[in-house]
């Protein structure tokens, strides 16, 4: 009978990791969004911006992972020139959209990439995953004129 218990209970504790680990690799990581950004700003310098932005923008373009997916910001007016989870917002300005904290992240972003050149950038910002707005960093590198972006989410 102890025995026949302990083996239920490490069947259970067995599921209950399993759980943990698939909700773990729900979210990517730091790593892997300076990855995609890394990979991402590649094909920018060796296919050009057109060719890049259309595999961006497509789901199936290489450029979407769970949770990551990268975005591409011009610096001088903050227009959206690509955009792996959110179409609508391509060609539109977001400089002066701020979080729920009001936080100028957009602005923030432009400034890191203007000065430093590459880093990350704190905020909120809803999760295409979950549908809720969630705490969120993102990587972003400068390549001439834009900024290239992949966000992880730390919800």
């Amino acid at each position: 009978m102890l025995r026949k218990l302990a083996t239920v209970a490490l069947a259970m504790l067995a599921i209950a990791g399993a759980h943990f680990v698939a909700v773990a690799d729900d979210n990517g990581s730091a790593d892997e969004a300076k990855v995609m950004v890394e990979k991402a700003f590649m094909l920018v310098s060796k296919e050009g911006k057109d060719k890049a932005y259309a595999a961006f923008n497509d789901p199936a373009g290489g450029f979407k992972d769970r949770d990551l997916y990268v975005f591409v910001i011009a610096l001088g007016d903050g227009v959206v020139q690509a955009h792996g989870a959110n179409k609508a917002l391509i060609g539109k300005s977001l400089l002066n959209v701020k979080d729920g904290d009001g936080k100028p992240f957009i602005q923030d972003m432009i400034t890191l990439a203007k000065g430093d050149g590459t880093g990350w950038i704190d905020y909120k910002w809803p999760n295409p995953t979950t549908k809720k707005v969630e705490p969120k960093s993102s990587y972003v590198k400068k390549f001439d004129d834009v900024l290239v972006g992949v966000g992880i989410y730390k919800g």
